[in-house]
């Protein structure tokens, strides 16, 4: 049985597929059991599960949101990735709230090319304007984010490619996301009647607590102290997580009662979707919750 609980479309967010690309490669790749988890997006979840039944494939909703999780010890804001399944994509208060944060993705969007323009000054290269934001935002089908700014500068030959636009630029131009607290977007996703996910803790390159230390054994202490009352499991199988990290998280999970989910997090820049080894299992903790359409 293949399994991929994290993967990112063009129509939701940024992905290089639209969702029916998607889900046509994961047939191609008999893959059994999937979820689309788009950046703060919901837009295309009905979608995905009518393709799913046309397919012949097992679907969970999903949803990947953004924290701002204070940690206390270190007294600093640090951001996190949370991955929410099985909820009702019908919830008017989780439909709402994803709107506040698309609209705030836009103005987010604004702030960093006027950032950008204080850059453009220092180097001598022509400002963006107005067209080109509009021009970027005709490139969004999903939700606005700063791989399609990255996109963007690429297109203009400001930057060699997205590394670069980020490691130059985007980094330096940052603006903080939409302040959503861990308590919130737990209470968010399973008012909605969904469970939520910590997404790959101890990812070394990504948003995650490796941010915070490299540590593992600091990491899973960081959940144990501020986090259990608000997740209610791990994404223990991770593209970026090795085979000593994905044993710690199992090993974890399993301490503390948790359900364990895995995804290639694909966003098809390789195209990574149903390559990882996730066990049948997984699956089943699914089942037994009811979230699963076929």
């Amino acid at each position: 049985m293949k399994i991929d609980l994290h993967i990112h479309t063009k129509t939701g967010s940024d992905g290089n597929l639209s969702i029916e690309e998607v889900f046509q490669e994961a047939k191609s790749r008999n893959i059994n059991l999937i979820s689309i988890t788009d950046h703060d997006s919901m837009t295309c979840q009905g979608r995905a599960i009518a393709l799913a039944g046309k397919h012949g494939i097992s679907y969970i909703t999903g949803v990947e949101l953004n924290v701002t999780f204070h940690y206390p010890e270190g007294n600093k804001d640090v951001s996190l990735d949370f991955l929410g399944y099985g909820y009702d994509v019908g919830n008017q208060k989780l439909k709402t709230k994803l709107q506040l944060i698309k609209e705030y993705r836009k103005r987010r969007a604004r702030k960093i090319l006027q950032n950008l323009n204080i850059e453009f000054d220092k180097e001598g290269i022509d400002r963006f304007t107005e067209a080109d934001l509009k021009k970027i935002e005709e490139s969004v089908d999903g939700v606005f984010g700063r791989p399609h700014i990255a996109n963007y500068l690429v297109g203009k030959g400001i930057v060699k490619d997205k590394q670069e636009a980020f490691d130059k630029y985007l980094v330096k131009c940052d603006v903080p996301k939409y302040p959503l607290s861990l308590a919130e977007a737990s209470q968010l996703i399973r008012n909605a009647g969904g469970i939520l996910i910590h997404a790959h803790p101890g990812d070394p390159k990504g948003t995650s607590l490796a941010s915070m230390t490299h540590d593992l054994e600091k990491q899973t202490k960081v959940i144990e102290k501020y986090m259990l009352q608000y997740v209610d499991g791990i994404e223990c199988w991770h593209t970026e997580h090795d085979n000593r990290t994905t044993a710690h998280y199992i090993e974890f999970a399993k301490k503390h009662d948790m359900i364990m989910t895995g995804g290639s997090d694909c966003h098809q820049k390789p195209l990574l979707m149903g390559t990882l080894d996730i066990p049948d299992w997984v699956a089943e903790q699914f089942k037994l919750m009811s979230f699963s359409r076929s």
